[in-house]
């Protein structure tokens, strides 16, 4: 009898012992924590250097397992990208333009409901209500695009962490439409901006991939590897949903100095309802160490089963 309650309190102690994801709101967002160690930082209020490249509503600094800074914010050769983010160049109201999510001018992002929720299997989500605005329309004073969104952070398993998003679209004005860019390239929609290794290499579950100028055909998930900090190899996979408008959707990739992007609608924009939302899903998976192919088809899959 002894020993099982020596078992049991040591399982109790065990658990307790576990670190647990936290989160602290701040005046420009909410800093994600798991114990002692920081994961992400989300922003909320606009940030901008020296009054410029204004933007709101994506995170950053993205902490790798280590505890190293991934992303990058404010890069010197594209001053506009910013950490993990989703921006399109192209928003149109009624044939007139919207000015540039994707480069920050004349558009702002006012985030009017934030709300950080403790779920039942210990992740947290943010809860995000944001109005997409324009010095166009009514003055920047009305919405355009009502975004509502929700990223759910888990805890650390072993070498790796899972990031969901889920990110939904809806016109508040008729005749709204959005697009990427509106050239070959076609980039736009959910993005990350992290720093590249000279070793870094990208790989689907078609195999290696080699990066054009152009959108590539490669699968449903895209796994970038390298010294990211100059330590051992480590990983970014991203997970494209099956519910995710587009799916499957090509891949812009970069191996320096740019950013990765599957994208959505590409240079061809498409029209926003004001009644059903487009909806667009992602999962990324941070871990240390070269992960094999079967493994993240693993992930995929289970990922794929969520409704």
């Amino acid at each position: 009898m002894r020993s099982i309650i020596t078992f049991w309190a040591l399982a109790i102690s065990a658990i307790a012992a576990e670190p647990k994801l936290d989160y602290q709101i701040t005046q420009e967002g909410v800093l994600v924590t798991e114990g002692k160690e920081k994961v992400l930082f989300y922003q909320r209020t606009t940030k901008a250097q020296q009054g410029k490249h204004a933007r709101a509503n994506y995170i950053h600094p993205l902490y790798d397992l280590s505890g190293n800074i991934l992303t990058e914010d404010f890069p010197s050769d594209h001053l506009h990208h910013r950490g993990i983010f989703w921006a399109w160049h192209f928003l149109e109201v009624n044939g007139e333009r919207m000015g540039d999510g994707w480069t920050t001018k004349d558009r702002s992002w006012d985030v009017n409901e934030l709300e950080v929720k403790r779920n039942t299997d210990k992740s947290l989500t943010l809860h995000l209500n944001v109005h997409w605005k324009s010095i166009h329309w009514q003055e920047g004073k009305k919405t355009i695009v009502n975004e509502t969104t929700s990223i759910r952070i888990h805890r650390r398993e072993d070498n790796h962490r899972k990031i969901d998003f889920n990110i939904s679209l809806l016109a508040k004005q008729p005749k709204t439409r959005i697009g990427g860019a509106e050239n070959a390239k076609g980039y736009g929609g959910f993005s990350t901006r992290i720093k590249l290794p000279k070793d870094i290499q990208f790989r689907s579950s078609e195999g290696k991939v080699t990066p054009k100028r152009t959108p590539v055909i490669a699968g449903t998930w895209m796994d970038m590897s390298g010294r990211f900090n100059g330590e051992r190899i480590s990983s970014l996979t991203i997970l494209c949903h099956p519910k995710s408008a587009g799916y499957p959707q090509p891949w812009i990739l970069r191996n320096k100095k740019s950013m990765q992007n599957p994208v959505w609608p590409g240079q061809n924009p498409a029209t926003l309802s004001t009644k059903k939302p487009v909806i667009l899903r992602y999962r990324l998976i941070l871990h240390k160490g070269k992960v094999s192919t079967n493994s993240i088809t693993h992930w995929n899959k289970a990922y794929s089963r969520l409704p």
